[in-house]
């Protein structure tokens, strides 16, 4: 039977249609699939892209580590073209609360800026009105059994309840006698990391946990000091920055740090008991949020961070390390050196580096009170201030 012209127009429709079935589906045995599927993650969802934040605020906690991460965020912003929140001097009028007003350049209305990580005392609804809402939020923690110690070395000056004690063992032996609550400059002579939070005094369990419940809320992280490196590569991962972005050299460390008995470390920790109360629950977090990331990926990448350290050291630095800062010729690299019997130790440069690379190891090496001038001429034209007790 002859079939009408509509009916063969559609046999033939049909038969090329099953002829290109069959080319692609040939195609694909021996090429694969034109458009190939992104891999599965272990969770069994594609990986997601991610994109580097740049919208940063920075707890920068006292004795805890926390001028070495300054040094990273001032290289990587510096680097980017961001914009800092600076103060005015070196400190956003600490000890007071932080203000949105004593940032340089600040107005109502105006635009946020992109990295806020100078001394404060912690103070959420005035950071807010500087940073953008989709800032992370990251600190520091450290042990207050050591915490103490380097305080006690460090704001002897500065701190009555320290300046009136004969020693270390002294002060630990009876600390009552020689603290006072209120007396200014004494808020370094217990609880720290407490009062640099911007904690309310808590007085009971209850009071704790709230308080505690409160910096889970606003942090995204929270390092340790004690395991530096370990923090710097779960910091990475979450801002989502290439490794060298967080290779840096250790700032303001002391030559040769008192060694403390296991007595005096736990008569520590129970004089700052806010603290410790604090930093075993952030010491939790940080452990549960290694075992997520993953620990023998966690220790290749610490691994790969250590090594980045060591061979820039070598290529940049005189001796390898860090040296007393009489042993520093250029004062642009000289650490600040606070008024007690703490020596701060700094970095000086090695000879016959190239113009260029010069200055990006001299970046490395800039201690933070001099870099902070630094961004200040770069935004503003300028750089001011003298550095203040314990900055």
């Amino acid at each position: 039977m002859k079939l009408p012209p509509a009916c063969r127009r559609l046999q033939v429709l049909a038969a090329a249609l099953g002829i290109c079935v069959t080319i692609g589906f040939v195609v694909q045995l021996l090429v694969g699939p034109f458009q190939r599927r992104p891999p599965v993650a272990p969770g069994g969802r594609p990986p997601q892209p991610c994109q580097p934040r740049t919208h940063l605020v920075f707890l920068k906690t006292h004795k805890t580590g926390s001028s070495s991460v300054v040094n990273l965020l001032h290289r990587f912003g510096e680097a980017h073209g961001l914009r800092f929140a600076l103060p005015h001097r070196y400190q956003f009028g600490y000890p007071s609360p932080f203000q949105a007003s004593r940032v340089k350049g600040y107005r109502p209305g105006g635009p946020p800026f992109d990295i806020l990580c100078h001394h404060m005392r912690f103070n959420l609804p005035e950071v807010q009105k500087v940073m953008p809402n989709d800032s992370f939020y990251f600190s520091i923690v450290r042990d207050p059994g050591t915490l103490g110690e380097s305080a006690f070395s460090y704001y002897r000056a500065v701190a009555p309840a320290f300046r009136r004690a004969p020693s270390l063992s002294a002060f630990l032996a009876a600390p009552g006698r020689f603290y006072e609550a209120g007396a200014r400059g004494n808020h370094y002579a217990r609880n720290l990391l407490w009062f640099d939070f911007g904690l309310p005094a808590a007085g009971d369990a209850g009071g704790v946990a709230a308080a505690v419940a409160e910096v889970d809320r606003v942090f995204a992280l929270v390092l340790l000091a004690e395991h530096f490196d370990e923090s710097l590569v779960l910091l990475r991962d979450a801002l989502c920055w290439a490794e060298e972005d967080v290779a840096a050299f250790a700032h303001n460390g002391r030559r040769a740090p008192a060694a403390l008995s296991g007595a005096q470390a736990a008569r520590l920790r129970a004089w700052n008991a806010l603290d410790w109360a604090l930093y075993v629950h952030l010491n939790r977090s940080f452990w549960r949020r290694v075992e997520a990331f993953g620990a023998a990926r966690l220790r290749a990448e610490v691994g790969r961070l250590r090594e980045r350290r060591a061979a820039l050291a070598r290529r940049c630095l005189r001796g390898g390390g860090p040296v007393a800062a009489g042993d520093i010729a250029e004062s642009r690299l000289r650490p600040f050196q606070p008024p007690g019997r703490a020596e701060i130790l700094g970095y000086a440069l090695r000879a016959g580096l190239p113009p260029a690379e010069r200055e990006r190891c001299a970046r490395l090496a800039t201690p933070e009170l001099q870099y902070k001038d630094i961004l200040d001429r770069r935004q503003f034209g300028s750089g001011n201030g003298t550095a203040p007790p314990g900055a």
